[in-house]
C-alpha cells in the first residue's frame, strides 16, 4: 500500500510548544550546508534562475539554477548570485590602468555592477572607478585614470577589518565602496555600503563563510556534465544536483561517481530516486544529500505516461529511513498541494522540501506576466514537458520539425496566478509550518521525525478537511 499527502493527517499532541513563532526552522540541505528555511527551489526554467535564488536565499532557504541554458549563461546565474552581497567581496571587478571608459561600461553592462578597482601592471591598486566618476563622461576613449578617484584620495582598509569598524568609515567618509589592501597595496578584497545593509536586514539569509549569498545549480548525467560542473564549482557553486528523471538508472549512477571521483570536496544531491535501494546506493557514491519524488509534482505525467512512481510519503518515509542511518539529508521533492504537506513531508523524515509550483508564478519566476481574461499569470511547465523537451532538442537540432510526433511527454504546460514578491509565498507557508510543528509538540524539524503520528484517513476524512458547506468569496 502506497500513500501521499491526502491519505494521512498528523496526530494532534499534547505540546509545550506554546506560539508557533517557538518552532525552529533550522535544518541541513546538505551534511555541511546550514538553511534557516526548510526551503529549495526546483531547477526548473520556469521557477529558479538568480533572482528566485537571492531571494529565496534572503528568507533563509537556497535556490538551484536549472540546466538548461548554455554553461556561459549557467555561470553567469551564479555569479550574479554569489556577487550579490557578502561582507567582504573576496574577488572585486579590476581593470588595468590602461584601460578606458567604454572597455568599463561593456564590463558594467556584463556584469551589472557600476564600481572597479584599478590595477597597475603590478598588481597594485591605483584608484576605483565608480558611477560617480563616470555618470558624466561622454567619451568611450577617456583613460580611466582621468576619471578615476586616485590612490592619494583613496579611503580603503585592511583585510582584518570587522564590520563596526568598516560602517564607521564608510558613513564618516560617506563613501560606498571600501576597498581591503594589504601592505603591498595588493587589493584582498571589497566592503560595500549594501552588503552591510543587508547583513542586517536578512539575518537569517544563507551564506557562505564570505557572507556571500548560497546557490546551488543543476548539471546533467551525459555529454558536457563535468565540464559543466567544473565551470560551476569554480564560479562558486555551493551544491552541484545531479538533475536526472531516474536516479537509479545505471547512466545517472554513473554520473554520480564520475563527478565524486573529479570533484572530492563538491557538495553533490543525487537523485531522483523513491525506493530505500536506490537511495543507500547513492549514498555509498558519495553524495551529501537524496533528492526523493517519482512523479508526485503537478506538472509531472511521468506516473499517467509510463505507469510508473511510488506515492510521495511512503516513498519519503522509506527513503528517509535509510538517510537517518548514514546521516544524509533526505528532500522531498513535489507532491505538496497544500501548505500542510510541507509539515507532513518533513515528519516523514525529509530535512527540507524542493518547491516548485508554489513559487512559480512569482515576480522572481524567471518569465513575463500574461493578462488572459483580465487575470495576470504566468507560465510553467515541467522539464519533461512536450515544449520544454522539444525547444532542447531543437537548440540541440536533435530533431526537426517533422518528427515532432516522436517525442514522448512526461510533463505538462501551465499557467498559474500571478502571486507577488516570493518572500511573501515564503511568509505564508512558514506561518503553516510552524503552526503543524506546534500542534505535533515539536521545537525542531528533528523533534517533528521524533514526534509525529500519521492517520490514514479515508476520501470522506480528506472532504471533511477542506473547507465544506458554504459558497467561497473568490
Amino acid at each position: 500500500m502506497g500513500l501521499t499527502y491526502d491519505d494521512v493527517l498528523l496526530t494532534p499532541l499534547r505540546s509545550s510548544v506554546t506560539h508557533r513563532s517557538d518552532a525552529s526552522t533550522y535544518t541541513k540541505l546538505t551534511e555541511t550546508i546550514s538553511l534557516s528555511i526548510p526551503f529549495v527551489s526546483a531547477n526548473m526554467d520556469t521557477v529558479t534562475e538568480s533572482a528566485m535564488a537571492i531571494s529565496i536565499a534572503h528568507c533563509g532557504g537556497i535556490g538551484i539554477i536549472h540546466r538548461f541554458m548554455s554553461i556561459e549563461r549557467q555561470v553567469h546565474e551564479v555569479r550574479r548570485v554569489k556577487r550579490h552581497e557578502g561582507f567582504i567581496l573576496d574577488k572585486p571587478f579590476t581593470f588595468p590602468s590602461t584601460a578606458n571608459l567604454g572597455q568599463v561600461r561593456v564590463a558594467a553592462q556584463e556584469h551589472g555592477v557600476m564600481s572597479f578597482i584599478i590595477v597597475n601592471k603590478e598588481d597594485q591598486v591605483v584608484g576605483i572607478l565608480t558611477r560617480r566618476d563616470a555618470i558624466f563622461a561622454t567619451q568611450d576613449n577617456t583613460p580611466v585614470t582621468k576619471l578615476m578617484t586616485p590612490f592619494k584620495k583613496l579611503i580603503y582598509a585592511k583585510p582584518s577589518v570587522g564590520v563596526n569598524e568598516a560602517k564607521k568609515l564608510l558613513n564618516k567618509h560617506k563613501i560606498e565602496k571600501l576597498p581591503l589592501l594589504d601592505s603591498q597595496r595588493r587589493l584582498k578584497g571589497l566592503i560595500t555600503s549594501r552588503s552591510l545593509e543587508h547583513v542586517t536586514l536578512y539575518p537569517g539569509a544563507t551564506k557562505d563563510r564570505y557572507g556571500r549569498l548560497r546557490v546551488g545549480a543543476a548539471i546533467g548525467a551525459v555529454g558536457e556534465f563535468l565540464e559543466r560542473a567544473k565551470a560551476l564549482l569554480e564560479a562558486g557553486t555551493d551544491v552541484l544536483v545531479i538533475d536526472v528523471a531516474h536516479g537509479h538508472n545505471e547512466v545517472a549512477l554513473d554520473a554520480v561517481a564520475k563527478v565524486r571521483r573529479r570533484f572530492k570536496d563538491a557538495q553533490l544531491i543525487g537523485g531522483n530516486v523513491a525506493t530505500p535501494e536506490a537511495t543507500r546506493e547513492l549514498i555509498k557514491l558519495g553524495v551529501n544529500a537524496v533528492k526523493v519524488g517519482i512523479g508526485p509534482g503537478g506538472l509531472c505525467t511521468t506516473r499517467i505516461v509510463a505507469g510508473v512512481g511510488i506515492p510521495q510519503l511512503t516513498a519519503v518515509l522509506a527513503c528517509a529511513d535509510i538517510g537517518h542511518q548514514y546521516k544524509i539529508p533526505i528532500i522531498a521533492d513535489g507532491g505538496t498541494n497544500y501548505p500542510g504537506d510541507i509539515t507532513k513531508a518533513l515528519a516523514a523524515g525529509a530535512s527540507s522540501c524542493m518547491l516548485a509550483g508554489w513559487f512559480a508564478g512569482t515576480d522572481e519566476a524567471p518569465g513575463g506576466i500574461i493578462l488572459r481574461n483580465g487575470m495576470k499569470y504566468k507560465a510553467h511547465r515541467g522539464a519533461a514537458s512536450f515544449l520544454a523537451v522539444t525547444d532542447r532538442k531543437f537548440a540541440n537540432k536533435e530533431i526537426s520539425l517533422d518528427r515532432l510526433n516522436t517525442v514522448v511527454a512526461e510533463g505538462v504546460e501551465a499557467l498559474v496566478p500571478y502571486k507577488g514578491r516570493v518572500d511573501d509565498v515564503v511568509y505564508q507557508l512558514l506561518g503553516a509550518l510552524r503552526s503543524g510543528m506546534s500542534y505535533c509538540n515539536a521545537a525542531t524539524i528533528e523533534d517533528l521525525w521524533k514526534q509525529a503520528r500519521f492517520i490514514r484517513i479515508t476520501e470522506a476524512g480528506f472532504r471533511e478537511s477542506k473547507s465544506h458547506n458554504v459558497q467561497m468569496i473568490q
